[in-house]
């Protein structure tokens, strides 16, 4: 057996903590602070706390709040200069995983010695970097702990850039953050953390006992606690779970990389700007279907987790999971269909042409994609 695993320094689980990330910041060598997030993020008011303590430090702290969802070249170069000409010497990402993901390339590119076009792909960042703290305010891409990073680099491709560098100093898991998160972005993202423990799971390359062990630690909490965290948003409890099971998915799918059902949700994100949660969910229950023959194994054990008491062969038992979690974005009030998201027949071959791009993901898969697979998968989720 041989692994390489990688994880945040340090990950700071507590309620209310925003209101100490001067301090965080300070611990970590700052005095000028960037913070990169998104206008949702900044009318709710959810930076109060954090930015009364940095008046009260009287530390200087600016703000980049134009991250968009499935952020542009043009934005992370846009955050770069800001970051350059403020001079920062500290960035916080403090939102979803688009102002993380923006936050852990101004750490890395602000300091000038590396270009974007240059580190997609694995390994190719090679720092240093400014240091890092990020603050999710929702429970589900766990950019927080992952060393990647995803970009749009056109209408119909994301790119990703993979390297420990990306890994942030603090992860700071505040669950007072996410309590006001409205019930389909709840879902949503809480669908997403699950993906991603699953594919972690059942990944063709690179799985390995420490991810499986976060992965199903993750999913018995994600399960648990999702229609509470969606119907009862105010649950501290069940929101700190969500958090935390993100949080521990997050790791496990940075050591044990996400396959078949991301590879086909970035194209539908990319083209027709559906929320990433939300492109994974519309192709779980295919994808998932697709990989049965190979898979029912490792889907049954999970299905113990999320399921617990399913009866039969490894096969019957994998079915029934996928069964359950094709109805699940239904039962929380989600779209089910791609038609109900603007997607029609005649988008699915591009669909297909694209996912074919994401070959990073495609080799994880337990079962082989090809273009007619991924065209067929589209039409099972039309």
């Amino acid at each position: 057996m041989q692994f390489d695993f990688h994880s945040t320094r340090s990950i700071l689980v507590q309620r209310g903590g925003s209101s100490q990330l001067a301090k965080i910041a300070q611990e970590q060598g700052a005095s000028r602070v960037l913070i990169v997030t998104d206008p949702g993020v900044l009318s709710a008011g959810l930076l109060e706390k954090a930015l009364s303590q940095f008046k009260e430090l009287h530390m200087p702290v600016h703000i980049f709040s134009d991250v968009q969802a499935d952020p542009p070249v043009e934005v992370i170069e846009k955050a770069v200069e800001v970051a350059q000409e403020y001079k920062a010497d500290c960035v916080i990402g403090f939102g979803g995983g688009s102002s993380m993901d923006v936050a852990k390339l101004v750490a890395l590119l602000s300091l000038g010695k590396e270009k974007l076009a240059d580190i997609y792909g694995i390994g190719n960042a090679k720092g240093p970097r400014l240091p890092l703290i990020l603050v999710p305010t929702t429970a589900g891409t766990g950019s927080e702990v992952t060393k990647s990073s995803v970009v749009t680099v056109s209408e119909s491709e994301k790119k990703g850039v993979l390297s420990p560098h990306l890994l942030p100093d603090v992860a700071l898991l505040d669950a007072e953050l996410t309590l006001g998160l409205p019930a389909h972005v709840t879902a949503a993202t809480g669908i997403d953390a699950m993906v991603h423990a699953i594919e972690a799971f059942t990944t063709k390359h690179l799985k390995n006992p420490m991810a499986d062990c976060l992965a199903k630690e993750a999913l018995r909490l994600l399960s648990n606690n999702l229609h509470r965290a969606v119907t009862a948003g105010n649950d501290i409890v069940a929101r700190e779970n969500m958090l935390l099971g993100a949080c521990l998915a997050g790791i496990a799918f940075t050591n044990a990389p996400v396959a078949g059902v991301h590879a086909l949700a970035y194209p539908i994100g990319a083209r027709f700007h559906v929320p990433h949660g939300l492109s994974n969910s519309l192709v779980l229950a295919p994808v998932m279907r697709f990989n049965l023959e190979v898979a029912h194994a490792m889907y049954a054990e999970l299905g113990q987790i999320i399921k617990p008491g399913l009866q039969g062969s490894t096969m019957e038992q994998a079915t029934q999971l996928v069964d359950y979690l094709a109805t699940l974005a239904g039962d929380l009030g989600l779209p089910t269909r791609l038609s109900q998201v603007g997607i029609a027949q005649k988008d699915i071959d591009q669909l297909a042409k694209d996912a074919m791009l994401q070959t990073r993901l495609l080799m994880n898969s337990p079962r082989e994609i090809k273009l007619q697979d991924a065209a067929a998968l589209y039409q099972e989720a039309l």
